[in-house]
C-alpha cells in the first residue's frame, strides 16, 4: 500500500473522493461506518443522493470547484443510508492534479459532544452519590423521631388539633419516601457483566411498558437484526430502559404518542477518556419520542441529579440511567427539539469467545 493509501485509510473522519460529474470513487472506512454502507456499493453514485445535507450546497459545491477553492460549511445536519442525521461540519476542498476531482471531510460535531456530555455526566453522578448517602445518614433517622413523636402527642389531642400531628406524620413518611429513592440511587451495586442480547431488553422493556405506564404509548421496534451481542448487566439496562419509556410516557401525557426504540451498529464511534486511552462502543441504541421535548431550562443539564422537568419528579431517574451507562463504560446523550427527542445508548459489544480445544 501506497503512503497516500496509508494516510487515506487513516483518515479519523469520514472522508469522500468525488469526481467531475458528482459521482462517488472513493470512500475511506470511516465514511462506510458514518453511512453504513461498503466502499464499493457507492462507487459511482451520485454524492447528494449518499450524502443527505439539510441545507443545499449543490451551487456552492461547484463554484468551488470552478475555482479551484476549498469550502467550508459549520453545523448541518448530516445523514445517510437509514441512519439518522448529525450535527457535522463539512470542509470540502479541490484533489490536487487531479481537475475536476473534489475530496470532501464529514466532522461529526456530535460525536465529540457526546464525548464531552460523558464526562460531565460521569462526575456529577459521582457527586449525586455521595450526596445521596450523606442525605440518607444525616435524615432519616431523624425523621423516624419525628414522626414518633407526632404519633404520641396524637393521643392526648383533640379531634381538632390531631389534623396538624396528621399533617407532620404524613409529610415526614413522604420525605422517608424520597430518601429511600435517594439511597437506591447511592446504592445501585457494580454490573453483573455478562453477553446481552440488547433486543431482548428492549422487548421486556417494550412489554412491561405497554402493561402499565406506556399503555397509551405505541412503541414502534425498529431493530439491527445483525446487531452483535452487548457486554453489560441485563437487569441494569433493563432498568434504564424502563426509566427513558417511563419518561417518554409521562411527557406525552394522557393523549398518549409514539415511541420508536431502534438499533444499529456505528464500528467508528470510540469513547476517549482523559487518561488518553479509549474504548470502541459499536452499539448504539435510541429511545425516540414525539413528545414536546426538554424544557430549553434543564435541556443541557438532564442527566443531573435533582433536575426535573416534573413538577412532582425528583430528579434522580436520568442522573441514575447516567451513573449506570456510566459503569458500563458506555455513553448517553440526549437531543431534543419539540415533536423529537433522542436518547442515544453506545455500548461495547461482548468479547469474541474463543472454542476451547476439544480433548482427543
Amino acid at each position: 500500500m501506497s503512503p497516500a493509501a496509508d494516510i487515506w485509510a487513516s483518515l479519523p473522519v469520514p472522508a469522500l473522493l468525488i469526481d467531475a460529474d458528482d459521482r462517488i470513487l472513493e470512500i475511506n472506512a470511516a465514511a462506510e461506518g458514518f453511512l453504513n454502507v461498503s466502499a464499493k456499493s457507492v462507487v459511482g453514485v451520485p454524492i447528494w443522493d449518499q450524502v443527505n445535507v439539510d441545507s443545499p450546497l449543490e451551487e456552492a459545491f461547484a463554484r468551488a470547484r470552478a475555482h479551484e477553492t476549498p469550502l467550508f460549511v459549520n453545523d448541518v445536519d448530516v445523514g445517510g443510508g437509514q441512519r439518522a442525521p448529525l450535527q457535522c461540519a463539512l470542509q470540502i476542498a479541490p484533489l490536487q492534479g487531479a481537475p475536476g476531482q473534489m475530496i470532501m471531510l464529514i466532522s461529526p460535531r456530535e460525536l465529540a459532544g457526546r464525548i464531552t456530555q460523558h464526562d460531565s455526566v460521569k462526575s456529577a453522578a459521582k457527586s449525586a452519590i455521595g450526596m445521596a448517602e450523606m442525605l440518607a445518614h444525616e435524615i432519616k433517622n431523624p425523621l423516624a423521631g419525628i414522626t414518633g413523636a407526632a404519633q404520641l402527642l396524637s393521643m392526648s389531642l383533640s379531634k381538632d388539633d390531631l389534623e396538624l400531628t396528621d399533617l407532620i406524620v404524613e409529610e415526614s413518611r413522604r420525605i422517608v419516601k424520597l430518601l429511600e429513592q435517594v439511597e437506591q440511587f447511592g446504592n445501585l451495586s457494580p454490573p453483573d457483566f455478562r453477553e446481552v442480547n440488547i433486543h431482548d431488553v428492549l422487548d421486556r422493556a417494550r412489554r412491561s411498558a405497554l402493561l402499565g405506564f406506556g399503555a397509551n404509548m405505541k412503541i414502534i421496534e425498529d431493530y439491527d437484526p445483525s446487531l452483535p451481542m452487548a457486554q453489560g448487566d441485563p437487569d441494569q439496562l433493563l432498568q434504564v430502559v424502563l426509566n427513558l419509556l417511563k419518561n417518554a410516557s409521562e411527557a406525552a401525557g394522557k393523549d398518549g404518542g409514539t415511541i420508536r426504540l431502534h438499533s444499529y451498529f456505528e464500528h467508528s464511534f470510540r469513547l476517549r477518556r482523559a487518561d488518553g486511552t479509549g474504548r470502541s462502543l459499536p452499539l448504539q441504541v435510541e429511545i425516540i419520542d414525539d413528545g414536546p421535548g426538554l424544557p430549553e431550562a434543564i435541556k443541557a443539564d438532564v442527566f443531573d441529579p435533582f433536575v426535573s422537568g416534573r413538577e412532582n419528579g425528583t430528579g434522580l431517574g436520568l442522573a441514575l440511567v447516567s451513573k449506570i451507562i456510566s459503569d458500563h463504560g458506555g455513553s448517553i446523550s440526549v437531543t431534543s427539539v419539540p415533536g423529537r427527542t433522542v436518547f442515544r445508548l453506545s455500548l461495547a459489544r461482548a468479547p469474541k469467545q474463543t472454542n476451547p480445544k476439544k480433548e482427543v
